[in-house]
Formats: C-alpha cells, structure tokens, sequence
C-alpha cells in the first residue's frame, strides 16, 4: 500500500493538479490534518525537480493560510472545536502549558515550533487561543514554513537522485523514520510544555 502511495505521488508530480493535491494537504495539515506537506513534497520535488521552487512557494502558502484558520478555531472555537482536536491528540494538559509559554517567549515559540517536528496544528490552535497578535503570526508563519519547505525542497532538488534511490530501495524505512519523528513530536509537545 506504502510503494503504490508512493508511486501514485510520483505520478502526480508529472500533472497539472500536483500543486493543487500539494497545497490541499498543506493547508489542511495547517489546522486539523494528521500528515505534514513534507509526505507529499519531497517525492514531488524528487520527481520534478525543476518545479522545487513553486512547490515550496505553495507549500508556504496554503500552510500559513491553513494556520490562519487553525489560529481561528483556537481563537473562535477553542471550546469546541480546538478542544476536541488537542483531545483527539491526547494533548490538552500540554495546551495550557504551551499557552504560558507565549506569555514568557511569544516570536520564539512560533519560530522553534514551526521547524520542529511538533505538529504546526497546535501551534496555530494554541496561538489564537492564547490571544497571540495576528500580525506577528502570520509574519513569523511565512518565515518558519517557508524556510522549512525552501530548505527541504533545496535540498532534495540537489540531492534528489540519491533520495530517490533511497526511497525506492528503503521506502518502508524511511516510512517508519518519519512515523516516528511525528510521534516523537506529540511526545515531545506534551512533555516538554
């Protein structure tokens, strides 16, 4: 199922819909959805590499614009909406501590925590229910996102022969690796704060 997803990811980097499939996932991962963009953009970037630097900009972009609505559900729906979400993660204890910590390190935690494993979700829901100021959000958003999808995307057009051969001979590894950074991430969310 993993090596047809794959494939099915290298067939769509090759059509027209590709930065639209890119920019849904994106921009959903942004506010509710379980899997990051890098899923999609690194065998996108490996497959096209000519197109790394578009696919980047959407990344970015739809990723802040879905931060926009997780930092509205926090804001807005946090008593239901966002709360059921930290609940289906298993998180809210670590909410509340990650909305401290805004008040002692405000830019540097949307910083950090948009490079990090830490899934972004929670970043955005916890901005707009601690009352973050929209402008620095958004701001620091297009900083953090942006940087961590040029630089993946940078680094698999130059290196995305290897990366392909990698993936096409150790996909179910590197599956698994990835699986556990994003575990690693939820743990590290709900201990660390």
């Amino acid at each position: 199922m993993l090596r047809r997803l794959y494939e099915w990811i290298l067939a769509l980097a090759a059509r027209p819909s590709a930065p639209y499939a890119l920019g849904t996932v994106s921009f959903a991962e942004s506010s509710f959805f379980p899997i990051p963009p890098d899923v999609m953009l690194v065998p996108m970037v490996v497959s096209r590499p000519d197109r790394a630097w578009s696919y980047a900009f959407v990344a970015t972009l739809t990723s802040v614009a879905g931060g926009l609505v997780g930092y509205a559900i926090g804001a807005l729906l946090y008593d239901s909406v966002g709360q059921w979400l930290f609940n289906l993660y298993g998180l809210t204890q670590g909410a509340e501590a990650f909305r401290e910590a805004y008040a002692k390190h405000g830019h540097w935690v949307i910083l950090l925590k948009g490079l990090t494993p830490i899934p972004y979700k929670l970043v955005t829901i916890t901005s707009g229910f601690a009352g973050y100021d929209l402008f620095w959000f958004t701001l620091l958003s297009f900083l953090t996102r942006g940087a961590r999808f040029y630089i993946l995307a940078g680094l698999v057009s130059r290196y995305g022969i290897g990366i392909r051969t990698v993936l096409d001979r150790h996909l179910n590894a590197v599956a698994a690796a990835v699986v556990a950074v994003g575990v690693a991430g939820f743990v590290g969310f709900r201990y660390l704060f």
